[in-house]
């Protein structure tokens, strides 16, 4: 059987989809820096699958944005344009401003007494200063009020933005993570939520993705964004 074949058979397996996931969530994670190639030997090694494997699972990357590909030199990290980043900083404001207004409708008590439990760990993690957990956790409380929203379609665009990405990329190093209102937007999110206002938990997510696209442009020097591709891996990204 050819690697072409052996890849294309692949895409359907659960080994696949496991590698798949394991390096999606990589990169989302930091693991990566942004525009570092990444060669077949070192993740075949890093995931534990075959050649074969591994480039089914980039082909997939590459397709939804992950990942670039360069002829005969294999596969890149996603790095954006200052353009790319402000289009998709602007798009997510939309989307999940109207999920935040979905989830005030539709959000079970189960739910809500997450987001709660949740806001109440993102304060412990402020205090301690745990920014790769106070990041954890902001992507989950996210993650729930997209999905209480009950709107599919409206998840699958936002997962598409990779947002997470153009933050870690233009996020400054050298200011206060997270931001000194944000535990405060997460709250008022909630509260919206909690007592079933749509236009208030449209309005205060709204408010809140704002306030981080705000925070990144007001790090950049005057002739745009400043990319940030040191060494050391960002190990969380918060709203």
């Amino acid at each position: 059987m050819s690697e072409l074949a052996t890849a294309a058979g692949d895409l359907s397996s659960t080994r696949t989809v496991q590698a798949y996931e394991d390096l999606r969530n990589l990169i989302i994670s930091g693991h990566f820096q942004p525009n570092v190639r990444l060669t077949d030997a070192e993740l075949t090694g890093l995931l534990d699958v075959s050649r074969g494997t591994v480039r089914a699972v980039t082909a997939r990357l590459v397709s939804e944005g992950y990942l670039t590909s360069e002829p005969h030199r294999g596969v890149r990290t996603r790095i954006f344009t200052v353009e790319e980043a402000v289009e998709i900083l602007e798009a997510r404001e939309i989307l999940e401003s109207a999920l935040a207004g979905k989830a005030a409708e539709r959000a079970t008590d189960e739910e809500l007494e997450d987001l709660a439990a949740t806001c109440e760990q993102m304060a412990t993690a402020e205090y301690d200063r745990q920014e790769a957990e106070y990041s954890r956790l902001n992507r989950h409380f996210h993650k729930v009020v997209r999905d209480s929203a009950r709107q599919p379609t409206l998840s699958g665009f936002t997962d598409q933005l990779l947002y997470a990405l153009v933050m870690r990329q233009y996020r400054s190093l050298t200011r206060k993570h997270p931001r000194r209102d944000a535990l405060n937007e997460h709250r008022a999110i909630l509260y919206a939520l909690q007592t079933r206002n749509p236009e208030a938990a449209s309005a205060a997510m709204r408010h809140h993705v704002a306030s981080a696209r705000r925070a990144l442009l007001a790090a950049s020097n005057p002739e745009g964004l400043t990319v940030v591709v040191e060494d050391t891996p960002h190990t969380g990204v918060s709203a």
